[in-house]
């Protein structure tokens, strides 16, 4: 027992144990202060900076102090600080070759970062993912999509595609697809359509709704009807005013066409002459030809 607490003070009073203590208290003490530093940045930037941005200010200045610290850590262990340097560049030009993908994505984010096209918490359309975003980081960007499902997009992919915000303006426009039979009065149709929106409490008067005439189709008349509403509600009146207009357009005794075709023979005005049968007729027809 008394040789195990010799060892034991002899390994404490030995040269290499009181660096090693340092170096441990050392980075103890930097991930505090790291810490620390990152939550005061959070009080004093959060109503400067956008979350996004905020998110790798807090990061920046966490590692940084953390990297200061940690190489403290290692000068107390012994290290030297230029050998430090050294094989961290030559890690970094090993890591550059061997991920060219890493270093365009990371290239890609800074220019997200720069132009801010979204931040978090926006609903954007990237490509033919739709989701809300959750993070932009230097490597990829992170979304929910509407049925829970978790997204990660490497920036490089987000520079090259197509992005639509759909959560960037406080209104949106949304475009009806409509057809009515060739009888129909279209001034009455465009009558019954405002009264609609008028009497829809989501449709917004400024803009004003609006009304296309789009052409003439196979089977319809077509018609674009355009309504706007607040951001939140765009859903909601989607859903809401194409049921009003239906209910309406029964009301009125307004047909919505399905489609048909006319058969021509031989003659751009005469029909293709139809003759129906009955059941009975049929298969006196077929019985007579069987025999």
């Amino acid at each position: 027992m008394n040789a195990i607490s010799s060892g034991i003070a002899n390994l404490w009073t030995s040269a290499y144990a009181v660096p090693m203590i340092k170096a441990a208290i050392l980075v103890a003490a930097g991930l505090t202060l790291a810490k620390l530093a990152a939550l005061a940045v959070d009080r004093l930037l959060r109503e400067h900076l956008s979350k996004h941005h905020l998110i790798l200010v807090k990061r920046l200045i966490f590692y940084l102090i953390l990297i200061m610290f940690a190489v403290s850590a290692l000068r107390e262990l012994g290290f030297k600080l230029h050998v430090l340097l050294g094989a961290a560049g030559i890690l970094t030009v090993a890591i550059g070759f061997a991920s060219q993908t890493s270093a365009s994505n990371i290239i890609s984010g800074l220019f997200l970062l720069g132009e801010r096209p979204f931040s978090i918490g926006d609903t954007v359309k990237i490509g033919d993912t739709t989701g809300e975003i959750l993070s932009v980081d230097l490597l990829a960007v992170k979304l929910r999509t509407f049925d829970n499902l978790y997204v990660r997009i490497p920036n490089e992919t987000v520079i090259k595609s197509t992005v639509t915000t759909l959560s960037k303006f406080p209104i949106r426009r949304i475009d009806l697809q409509l057809g009515v039979a060739y009888k129909e009065d279209i001034r009455k149709v465009r009558s019954l359509l405002f009264e609609v929106a008028d009497r829809n409490p989501l449709c917004l008067e400024e803009p004003a709704p609006i009304l296309i005439f789009k052409g003439f189709g196979e089977s319809s008349i077509d018609l674009q009807f355009s309504v706007w509403c607040q951001r939140e509600k765009f859903l909601e009146l989607k859903n809401s005013i194409q049921i009003e207009i239906k209910e309406r357009f029964d009301g009125e005794n307004v047909e919505i066409p399905f489609p048909h075709r006319t058969i021509y023979s031989g003659s751009e005005t005469d029909p293709f002459p139809v003759v129906v049968e009955s059941n009975s007729q049929v298969n006196k027809d077929v019985s007579g030809a069987a025999k």
